[in-house]
């Protein structure tokens, strides 16, 4: 693995973190109490190259690979965690399973559009009664010779109800389990297509997500993605890379709930000097510095194998859990060095701790991390 990032690395980097310090971080407070949806700075994210950072600049992308991504991620995410999540859905769920299986005539229809910003996807596996378990699903596509009619609802779609096209997992022959699921893009105004208000929750309260309805919703065979029977395949493939994106976006929020603990504990004052003195605040700041670089290894450590076309799903599950659970304790630690500052929404930890929380749960939770992890240890 190399450490040294390279000059088109470090450019992005740089790109990532000055959007994300001048025009993300001074919005983000009044994003997240008013819930609105950034629809300038995503617009902007386009225009940057940020949301097809890995696809080529035929496909109107930058032309970048997986460990550019992993940092544009982590910048963005530090500066407003609900703006991460909606460029890494475009990148990681969307752009990144069309480049890899959708053929030319469907990369310039739908890809192409998608990685320049000019349009915004997102990605439907999850459903009312099936999240991990993602091989039985009840959203159906019945064979019609030259269309798919697909019935069912997804739930829990990030960029839901303002995305132009959804990448849509469903069963063609629910008698094959996984083997018999395909994958489809259904166009938004597609009749039978419709979407709920969007979810109330705990974090991340710009990046909108909705449950999807689908009611005999005619699909044509140009809108699959890959073969009949290759849905939960081409879903699997897609998380291993997803996983970098949240570990990212983790990587991000806990590095500002560091930063801003930091800061806190050296102007804070007590008992005649800065509470950053006293060793008990050392000790905690020690334990958040270590767990950030031991994360931010490990989701370059994949990011890394992604670039040279080898299999990460180990690695990518291990970046992904890690990650989210440092930064669940990095920002709980941060919240308790602020103490009843930390409490209030006058102050950004209290974000950063909500938002921390949900990086434990979307593209597979920390227990499906630790079933994927196991699985590949045992088979050596």
């Amino acid at each position: 693995m190399q450490l040294e990032l390279t000059e088109e690395q470090k450019m992005i980097q740089t790109v990532a973190r000055d959007f994300g310090v001048r025009e993300v971080e001074p919005k983000a407070r009044e994003l997240d109490k008013n819930g609105t949806w950034p629809a300038e700075l995503v617009k902007r994210m386009g225009e940057l190259g940020l949301m097809g950072v890995a696809i080529p600049d035929q496909y109107g992308g930058a032309g970048s690979d997986a460990v550019s991504y992993a940092l544009a991620m982590e910048e963005i995410s530090r500066a407003c965690a609900s703006t991460g999540v909606i460029m890494s859905v475009n990148n990681s769920l969307v752009c990144d399973p069309l480049y890899k299986f959708a053929n030319e005539e469907q990369k310039k229809r739908f890809l192409t559009p998608l990685a320049s910003g000019k349009k915004l996807g997102c990605f439907g596996l999850t459903e009312p009664a099936s999240g991990s378990d993602a091989s039985h699903m009840e959203t159906v596509a019945e064979d019609k010779g030259d269309h798919w009619i697909v019935n069912g609802a997804k739930n829990w779609i990030t960029n839901g109800p303002h995305a132009d096209l959804i990448l849509l997992f469903v069963a063609n022959n629910r008698s094959l389990a996984a083997k018999g699921t395909s994958a489809l893009v259904i166009e938004n105004g597609t009749p039978g297509f419709t979407k709920n208000p969007r979810d109330h929750k705990l974090g991340i309260h710009a990046a909108h997500s909705c449950t999807v309805f689908f009611e005999n919703v005619l699909v044509p065979k140009e809108n699959q993605i890959g073969e009949t029977g290759a849905g939960f395949k081409i879903a699997m493939s897609t998380l291993d890379g997803g996983r970098i994106g949240i570990a990212s976006q983790a990587l991000g929020i806990a590095r500002a709930a560091l930063e801003k603990a930091v800061a806190y504990a050296k102007e804070r004052k007590a008992f005649g000097e800065p509470i950053a003195n006293k060793q008990a605040i050392q000790f905690m700041l020690a334990d958040m510095a270590m767990e950030l670089d031991a994360a931010r290894l490990l989701t370059h450590r994949a990011a890394w194998m992604k670039d040279q076309g080898v299999r990460h799903t180990k690695e990518s599950a291990m970046a992904k859990l890690f990650a989210s659970e440092a930064a669940t304790r990095i920002a709980h630690k941060a919240l308790q060095i602020h103490g009843g500052y930390g409490y209030s929404t006058e102050f950004d930890v209290e974000r950063h701790y909500r938002d921390a929380r949900i990086t434990e749960i979307y593209e597979g939770t920390s227990e499906i991390q630790r079933i994927v992890i196991a699985a590949n240890t045992l088979k050596g």
